[in-house]
């Protein structure tokens, strides 16, 4: 840590790595790992726990809980996420508050792992990996005759989106690749099949393709499998597919760093393309929008929620293809969990978030949420390079 600490003393300090959740089991035991190994880069009196926002065990309060039953006076809030979206701006912040206000116990949050050097290196070191592989199985080709594809979460946040693009510059100039494109795996556009096949039409001899994400789950089978749809479609090339981040050494340094900055007071994430506190162009109607959490219903589901497993599903084969968003008209920002085959529930699941403003907004726990909650439409949710494109991947009965 480059930071001195102030001293805490007179109080004890638990860190609690706030998890987005996930149906694949695979992605909640890797989260667990990551949890496990992050004490050994904190001071030593602290304690670590972890929670999930929904789907999977245990619950943010439950490591709360834990936390307090251990003695902690003060917790610190770490988003397990790789850019502030909405559920790192709006879901998590309100589950915190309105526990710390419940208890009387001061609970700070701090922001997402964001745009960081460490971040790069280690994306860098997953992409030289995948590269060193396929030179020794397919053939050696030149960084500057391979197309970089980068792909990331997808949000409705703009800012979110923007930061997956600014990483895959940094990557594409630092480690010299012929071109680059972004992706995103969800909600916004271009959707990881077109833009695959934009790509193909580059004429590269090889396409490494990088899933910019913390843990497997069903966002990164969906990244592998349209790869491998797009490489059977473009057989002249090299189609080379990268590992995700995981517990990367330099990923659990950052995360360490997310959580002892709090104390000195460094929490601020970039506002002034947030877009709930800046009229950004074409969100405008977001500004001011209340605080709120909605998951309370998918609390604690895990591996047996709708959607789990892609073998159950009327309209996917071999991974899920997110073409439920659009199965029977739905609007592809409510909430999907009463769909069987809802591998994705529609809404926007950033692995990015986090906010570092003042989130002590009047908004209680909200056990009563109903299941008919809506967010805001996403203004290019009909945008043909975006979940739409998916559309003639529905089988027909």
């Amino acid at each position: 840590m480059t930071a001195t600490l102030p001293s805490t003393s007179d109080e004890k300090i638990g860190v609690l790595l706030c998890g987005h959740g996930s149906r694949s089991q695979a992605a909640v035991d890797e989260f667990a790992v990551l949890a496990q190994k992050l004490p050994a880069l904190l001071p030593s009196d602290w304690h670590v726990d972890y929670g999930y926002l929904e789907f999977a065990n245990p619950v943010i309060r439950v490591g709360l809980d834990n936390l307090r039953e251990a003695g902690c006076t003060r917790i610190l809030g770490v988003p397990g996420m790789l850019f502030a979206a909405m559920h790192a701006k709006n879901d998590i912040p309100s589950v915190l508050n309105a526990y710390g206000r419940e208890h009387g116990i001061a609970v700070d949050y701090g922001r997402d792992l964001g745009v960081d050097a460490r971040m790069i290196r280690a994306a860098a070191d997953r992409i030289n990996a995948a590269m060193a592989e396929a030179d020794a199985t397919q053939g050696p080709v030149p960084a500057h005759e391979t197309c970089l594809v980068v792909i990331g979460r997808g949000a409705s946040d703009p800012d979110a989106n923007s930061n997956v693009s600014k990483i895959a510059r940094m990557l594409w100039e630092g480690m010299g690749f012929g071109w680059c494109e972004t992706g995103y795996s969800g909600v916004t556009f271009p959707l990881v099949e077109p833009c695959l096949d934009h790509a193909a039409r580059l004429g590269f001899r090889r396409y490494l393709v990088f899933p910019y994400f913390l843990f497997t789950g069903v966002l990164v089978d969906r990244i592998y499998g349209f790869t491998d749809m797009v490489a059977a479609r473009n057989p002249q090339a090299q189609w080379v597919k990268a590992g995700y981040l995981n517990d990367h050494p330099q990923v659990l340094e950052t995360f360490a760093e997310r959580a002892t900055e709090i104390l000195v007071g460094k929490t601020d994430m970039n506002c002034g393309l947030c877009k709930y506190r800046t009229q950004v162009l074409g969100f405008e109607a977001e500004v001011g929008r209340a605080q709120e959490s909605h998951h309370h219903h998918v609390e604690g589901q895990g591996a047996s929620a709708p959607g789990s497993n892609v073998a159950d599903c009327k309209l996917c084969d071999t991974f899920c293809t997110g073409v439920c968003r659009l199965d029977a008209g739905q609007d592809p920002h409510h909430h999907g969990h009463h769909h069987g085959h809802g591998h994705e529930h529609a809404h926007d699941h950033g692995h990015h978030h986090a906010h570092g403003h003042d989130h002590d907004h009047d908004h209680d726990h909200a056990h009563d949420h109903g299941h008919d909650h809506h967010h805001p439409p996403y203004p290019h949710a009909k945008h043909p390079l975006g979940p739409e494109s998916v559309r003639k991947h529905m089988k027909t009965e």
